[in-house]
């Protein structure tokens, strides 16, 4: 089984699991600081590792008119204070070559889209910067098909890969998750990330953004954690409803301290039996 470390966490389908979470896109300074507080302090509390995540640019959304984010320049320099200022680990997406180099400066781990997931000269652009990878399995690969991604890797020198269920298109506008399917992930021998509420959308559900099902995250969250995963995926924020991108799939942040603690004792369960 393969173990990734970023800074001082061991990331492994084994260990308790890694919260990665914070906001889809970065939002004002307020709302910013608000989420990676309370996520600190509920991850400190029941004593899980902790990844802040946040995008700097959503270049994948159904409409022109939606919000994209600070940009890579603005935004990278948003995260490296936070890295400082906070004293954790970050992780962001990118969606070109170029942005890797650029984004490795500040990163800790680099991130891989899911629609951008089989786009070769990304991959190597990432690899090549020699952190660990999140990789998003695409809505539209079987599980078997992430075993061409990982070769990919591999030929280009990094098996420090981590793998993210993310849901599975099932005809227009829906998602779902195949228990069984992240299962096969798990016998890649990677670390697994199953991220709840990318899981929860229905994209293109409200025609120029993404619908979603943010009241049944915790449910969600249960059933994939109880597979015994090396991390769980979230994206939390103070007024979802108000949230500037994909607020129908985030956690409330006055829910995520009660979520977190379910979350926590199943894992811990879960790999008691280990």
């Amino acid at each position: 089984m393969n173990t990734i470390k970023v800074d001082k966490l061991e990331i492994n389908n084994d260990k308790p699991f890694v919260l990665i979470a914070g906001l889809n896109v970065l939002e004002d300074e307020k709302t910013i600081e608000s989420v990676i507080t309370k996520c600190i302090e509920s991850t400190s509390k029941h004593n899980i590792p902790f990844i802040f995540k946040a995008s700097y640019d959503k270049a994948n959304r159904s409409s022109i008119d939606s919000f994209r984010g600070p940009g890579a320049k603005q935004g990278l320099e948003i995260l490296r204070e936070l890295k400082q200022d906070f004293g954790v680990p970050v992780i962001s997406d990118i969606h070109t070559p170029l942005e890797a180099e650029l984004a490795s400066d500040v990163l800790d781990i680099i991130q891989i889209p899911a629609f951008l997931s089989r786009q070769t000269d990304l991959i190597e652009a990432a690899c090549q910067t020699s952190l660990p990878l999140n990789i998003k399995k695409g809505q539209f690969l079987a599980p078997s098909d992430m075993l061409n991604i990982l070769k990919k890797c591999s030929y280009f020198n990094n098996d420090k890969v981590m793998i993210c269920e993310r849901g599975t298109s099932f005809g227009y506008n829906n998602l779902v998750v195949d228990m069984l399917g992240v299962n096969e992930l798990k016998k890649t021998q990677q670390p697994v990330i199953f991220d709840v509420t990318h899981s929860l959308q229905r994209p293109g559900g409200l025609g120029d953004k993404a619908d979603g099902r943010g009241s049944n995250v915790l449910e969600l969250a249960r059933s994939g954690m109880s597979l015994g995963l090396a991390g769980l995926f979230l994206e939390t924020h103070p007024n979802p409803e108000k949230a500037l991108c994909d607020g129908p799939c985030a956690l409330k942040l006055d829910d995520l301290d009660d979520f977190l603690y379910q979350i926590k004792s199943l894992d811990d369960l879960i790999k008691s039996f280990v």
